[in-house]
């Protein structure tokens, strides 16, 4: 059974930074590709970011890139987040998803490619 739980959610300033953690409670951690997702009050949940399993091909949603990197720790089953210049647009739920996958560098974008879910992290970016 998989169970991911965010942290680090908050409210910061605009311009400000933020970073969120995704702990796996999963004992083959390095078997799974990992993502980031959010959702907005009223809007539907959209992708952020994506890590493969092996860590080394990285994906980002238009609005984040450049912004926004997603990292991965094998040693602490723990997935990464690190937001800078965040923006009052950038306030959401944010969740991480897992996916078992036997692709070391896929990255996984999609809401269905996913089955397990964290309960989210509120982050609220105010003007």
């Amino acid at each position: 059974q998989v169970q991911l739980v965010e942290s680090g959610g908050g409210l910061v300033q605009e311009g400000g930074s933020l970073r969120l953690s995704c702990a796996a409670s999963i004992r083959t951690f390095s078997a799974y590709g990992m993502s980031w997702f959010r959702q907005a009050p009223g809007k539907e949940r959209e992708f952020v970011a994506a890590i493969s399993r092996s860590g080394v091909s990285k994906d980002y949603g238009d609005s984040v890139k450049g912004r926004f990197t997603v990292s991965r720790d094998k040693a602490k089953n723990t997935v990464y987040l690190q937001m800078n210049d965040l923006k009052p647009e950038d306030t959401a739920v944010y969740y991480c998803a897992a996916v078992r996958t036997f692709s070391n560098d896929n990255t996984y974008t999609r809401l269905a490619d996913f089955s397990s879910w964290g309960q989210g992290t509120q982050v609220t970016v105010s003007s």
